[in-house]
């Protein structure tokens, strides 16, 4: 009788805190009402060694996964989804069966999102991912088997480099935006050329040859070997002192979220407006790449010995000197007081990195011959 008593002294003694993070593994479900359409949700929490992971499922969006952390203080449930830009704010039932919150992404207003624990029978079943092909050999010369390019009809929104499958395509694209692409360089690093470089824009849609998945790397050079050929591009390289932003770690450490899931897998590095900015599965140096391409007037020097991919958000309002030709100027602020900070500070503040102005001598690449794409 007293081994008995005992076992349940201990188990009344037991921290709340803990009883809740028991409550919380599982898997949870509900629906996210979107301009009209609903969106089947589903959250597993894991523990992973006493810390709660979380990955989220958009059902009806297809296959993909976005990793997570979770906290609890009580019954208060607070996920965060740094590929999003997300945070789940909800608070637990008093069974541990239900959680009534909130979704809230960057940029866009609280979502109502109730969830329910279920079982794994009951759960809703995950899309199945796409199969896709292996990668493409080391030794495969890029190259796209079939190509087609035609001027971006007039006044066309935004613009994009994307890679869907093995399909790969440009939109409202000028040369000079696909060579900053092609060859990892800041506008400013191209010298030279006729004016239409920088003004016409064209739309690509591509294939390339082999059965493999191409690798980045493989996808800018098969663009660059398309410039070559169809706009009879030819370039020479030369080294020039340029005002440059070197991108490196504070010393209190940076703020990043590591991603391990897809090591081989493209990045997701596209604006879901001026100052908001999605990043899922990259580099530092492609983040930098983008950076220096779309938003900044100079190159950036990644000096930040980061390895691996990264999942993050960062969001700032852009002053006059950003995005300059390159998608327009970001119209001021609704409420100035409650607006985000500028780009260096959100960068430290969110990111704990830090952009530094320079000099360096950097690679430039000056143009010696550019024509007209031939026709299709």
């Amino acid at each position: 009788m007293k081994r008995l008593l005992l076992a349940v002294t201990l188990l009344v003694a037991l921290p709340a805190a803990l009883l809740h993070a028991q409550d919380v593994v599982g898997i949870w479900q509900g629906t996210l009402q979107i301009q009209g359409r609903e969106l089947r949700t589903q959250i597993r929490i894991v523990n992973d060694g006493g810390a709660l992971k979380a990955t989220l499922h958009s059902i009806d969006q297809g296959p993909g996964v976005l990793p997570g952390t979770v906290t609890l203080q009580g019954s208060t449930v607070k996920m965060t989804v740094p590929g999003i830009g997300g945070t789940y704010d909800g608070r637990l039932g008093p069974e541990g069966a239900s959680i009534e919150g909130t979704m809230t992404q960057a940029g866009a207003p609280p979502m109502k999102l109730d969830l329910k624990k279920v079982t794994a029978e009951a759960a809703w079943p995950l899309p199945a991912a796409p199969r896709l092909p292996g990668p493409m050999p080391a030794d495969w010369i890029p190259a796209f088997e079939v190509a087609t390019i035609k001027p971006s009809k007039p006044d066309t929104p935004g613009q994009s480099i994307t890679v869907r499958g093995r399909t790969f395509g440009t939109l409202n694209q000028t040369v000079s935006g696909m060579m900053t692409f092609a060859l990892g360089l800041h506008p400013d690093q191209i010298v030279g050329g006729p004016q239409w470089l920088k003004t016409e824009r064209f739309d690509i849609t591509a294939e390339p040859g082999g059965t493999g998945m191409p690798s980045a790397k493989q996808w800018q050079a098969a663009l660059l070997k398309l410039l070559e050929d169809r706009f009879k591009l030819t370039v020479h390289h030369d080294k020039k002192e340029l005002s440059v932003y070197a991108l490196t770690v504070l010393k209190t450490g940076n703020k990043l979220t590591k991603n391990d899931n897809d090591p081989n897998g493209l990045p997701g590095l596209f604006f879901r407006g001026l100052g908001i900015f999605p990043v899922r599965n990259a580099t530092m140096g492609e983040f930098s790449g983008t950076m220096q391409a779309v938003v900044l007037d100079r190159p950036v020097v990644d000096q930040t010995g980061l390895q691996g991919r990264y999942d993050f958000v960062l969001t700032w309002t852009p002053d006059e000197t950003q995005f300059g030709g390159r998608g327009g100027q970001a119209p001021p602020p609704a409420d100035p007081a409650n607006a985000p900070p500028g780009l260096f500070t959100a960068i430290q503040e969110q990111l704990g990195l830090k952009l530094e102005s320079t000099k360096a001598a950097v690679d430039v690449v000056v143009i010696d011959r550019l024509e007209k794409p031939t026709e299709n």
